[in-house]
């Protein structure tokens, strides 16, 4: 048998890392701004967090959510307490596809309306549901299509609140950043209006945190710049720096009932005990602090390079738009300066490092992109 080859791959195999590096079998070194999607939230093989997990799956890998698991219960608490959602509950999953998936679900019961409304380029995940509400033909089959979807562009109020007042949608759902399409922003007073449009006809917000969550952007939640609160946001890939999890924060007014929402793997004591294991890291060494700053350097620096088309994001989730293919430098940053970064489109590059990103590393990318753009 062999692999079912869907990804356009790099002739790259890292096979450990450590902080911000990762290193492939003849142990070239890689500067790694990418973080593997935005997972690597407290860098690689970060020693807590390899320690919580080697001693619980040590203890108990895995039981089922037929039983109490204490673990659940202290990650829910931690993650209220850091995230300001302490009067929130949390339902745990396994991806931000599933999680959204969820929130989607819930909100439908709730309201008893089955259409939702997106943002026009938005990305929710792959699975059916999920990727209905995402706004890409190229990764929707015909049996994921549905009229139950519709799309409004991003930041135009207007039209989103003429769509919510016909108060036949559930939900509406944004990005507290968009990062797949580019690293496109929601206003805050786009989020703070659509809140109220929602709240007038008793639509449910969702907030897909899954990319710009978990410290990214130097709030714990994108969303909290604007000082709203959400009915329900999904988070995922920072949470647990690589294990699989997802879950949905879910506002006080939602009912829950015996089999409303279920998983066989979601919540597992090794997702969790990880997942702890970075909420620990995260307040102990302030790295949402420490996005914020060096995010913040990033994003100054990158603003004054005259080459650049348009640089775009908040504290370490960046989007550098350039004149040409975007693909081309990547490979070169990889190829010749041992550099990971990510794509978006045709033109963009997109950075989404760990946490714990230096501002002296900070610097050695800054010195190879000028390089780049400067002799291309």
């Amino acid at each position: 048998m062999e692999l079912f080859n869907v990804y356009s791959l790099y002739p790259i195999e890292p096979v450990r890392g450590k902080g911000c590096f990762v290193y492939d079998e003849q142990g070239t070194e890689y500067l790694d701004l990418y973080g593997g999607h935005a997972v690597i939230s407290i860098g690689h093989a970060q020693p807590d967090y390899v320690k919580a997990v080697s001693e619980q799956v040590g203890r108990l890998g895995f039981y089922s959510n037929s039983v109490q698991n204490s673990l659940q219960v202290e990650l829910a608490h931690r993650l209220g307490r850091v995230s300001g959602y302490d009067d929130y509950r949390l339902f745990l999953c396994n991806s931000g596809a599933e999680a959204n998936e969820n929130a989607l679900k819930l909100a439908s019961f709730h309201t008893g309306r089955s259409k939702v409304l997106a943002i026009e380029r938005a990305f929710h995940g792959r699975t059916s549901g999920a990727v209905a509400v995402t706004d890409n033909p190229a990764i929707s089959s015909p049996f994921n299509r549905t009229p139950n979807v519709e799309f409004t562009p991003l930041n135009d109020l207007e039209t989103a609140r003429a769509k919510l007042s016909t108060r036949e949608f559930a939900a509406v759902i944004v990005e507290g950043i968009q990062g797949v399409s580019g690293i496109h922003c929601p206003t805050d007073d786009f989020l703070r209006e659509l809140r109220k449009a929602a709240s007038e006809t008793g639509t449910q917000l969702i907030l897909d945190e899954i990319q710009s969550g978990y410290g990214r952007t130097g709030r714990f939640f994108a969303h909290q710049q604007a000082g709203i609160r959400p009915d329900l946001i999904t988070t995922a890939k920072g949470m647990a720096n690589g294990f699989p999890i997802g879950g949905v924060l879910i506002a006080p007014h939602f009912e829950a009932r015996p089999g409303m929402l279920g998983t066989t793997f979601g919540g597992n004591h090794l997702a969790c005990a990880a997942a702890i294991a970075v909420l620990k890291v995260i307040e102990r060494d302030g790295l949402v602090e420490n996005a914020a700053r060096v995010g913040q350097y990033l994003l100054d620096e990158l603003h004054a390079m005259k080459e650049l088309k348009e640089v775009r994001g908040r504290g370490l989730m960046i989007g550098i738009e350039i004149d040409g293919s975007g693909s081309e430098l990547r490979k070169r940053l990889l190829f010749e300066k041992h550099i990971f970064t990510g794509g978006a489109g045709a033109s963009v590059v997109r950075l989404l490092p760990a946490l714990c990103l230096t501002r002296e590393l900070a610097d050695r990318f800054l010195e190879a992109f000028r390089e780049m753009v400067q002799n291309r």
